[in-house]
């Protein structure tokens, strides 16, 4: 009976030393060893694995790219400009001795890297003046500052076993004392450039309209010309056909004799039907019958 409960007892504590003495890796993850606060061995290999029972411990740290988003900071530009950032970076660890023994935990890794990418940003902006910063091109040019930025803070990460995949500034803001200032900068140089839009339109306007009126006193006064030589060849070719047609003495009395038709029948329109004409006047003789 003592032998069985021994060997009971033997199997327990062979099972519970097995146990201590076995940990899992997951494919996320780093596992580091620690005997007496030291790291004697590191793995990323995923599956089991074995270490000294009660005497080992497993630190794990995870492979996973973080987010660490870095509260805004004021740096001052080139033009001795104060401008508050607001950026997050991308990080990971990349050798989990050197951050266990440089940083420990993740807390004090987002530390230490707020003050390096705090170090890159205040070096880089002040190589800027604030214009170079805060304009109307494409937002895309200034992705050489960003990665600058984030190659400056890898190197630098390197040191403390992190790898930096990037930083990304989500936001340049002014401290509130600027705003008007660059507002008004701002809408001095677009009022600038409406000004000088507008001149060139009016010069070009002026230009267009000049050339119109030009083509257009040229198009009416050749018309003219044109109407008025239509007319003198009208005229002319009027008094030819009369000159043919009234071509005798009788011809041209009759044609003297229709016109003062014309003209008595003219003045006989209104209300007025009493006429008044010159006895010696041809009229006059044939309505009274005299000739």
């Amino acid at each position: 009976m003592k032998k069985k409960i021994a060997l009971i007892l033997i199997l327990l504590v062979a099972v519970v030393v097995i146990t201590s003495g076995l940990y899992t890796v997951r494919e996320n993850e780093y596992a580091c060893v620690v005997r007496f606060s030291k790291i004697i061995s590191t793995t990323s290999e995923a599956g089991l694995h074995f270490k000294v029972p009660f005497v080992d411990s497993v630190k794990y740290f995870s492979k996973a790219t973080k987010l660490y988003d870095i509260p805004p900071s004021e740096v001052l530009t080139s033009d001795k400009q104060n401008m508050t950032v607001d950026c997050y970076i991308l990080w990971q660890i990349s050798d989990p001795l050197r951050f266990y023994q440089t940083l420990g935990n993740d807390t004090v890794a987002e530390q230490r890297l707020d003050a390096l990418t705090y170090n890159a940003l205040k070096n880089a902006m002040g190589t800027l003046a604030q214009k170079d910063i805060i304009n109307m091109e494409d937002g895309a040019n200034r992705n050489t500052i960003y990665n600058g930025i984030a190659t400056s803070v890898d190197a630098l990460a390197q040191t403390y076993g992190i790898n930096v995949v990037d930083v990304k500034i989500k936001q340049f803001d002014l401290p509130e004392s600027n705003l008007n200032a660059v507002f008004s900068r701002m809408i001095s140089e677009r009022n600038q450039m409406a000004e000088k839009f507008t001149a060139d339109g009016n010069y070009e306007s002026s230009i267009i309209r000049n050339d119109v009126d030009k083509q257009v006193n040229i198009i009416v006064s050749n018309a003219k010309a044109e109407a008025a030589k239509l007319e003198a060849e009208g005229e002319a070719e009027y008094m030819r056909m009369l000159a043919e047609a009234y071509d005798s003495q009788d011809k041209k009395d009759f044609y003297e004799f229709t016109l003062a038709l014309d003209a008595l029948k003219q003045s006989l329109t209104g209300s007025e039907k009493t006429i008044i004409l010159d006895g010696d006047s041809a009229l006059a003789k044939l309505l009274s019958g005299t000739e």
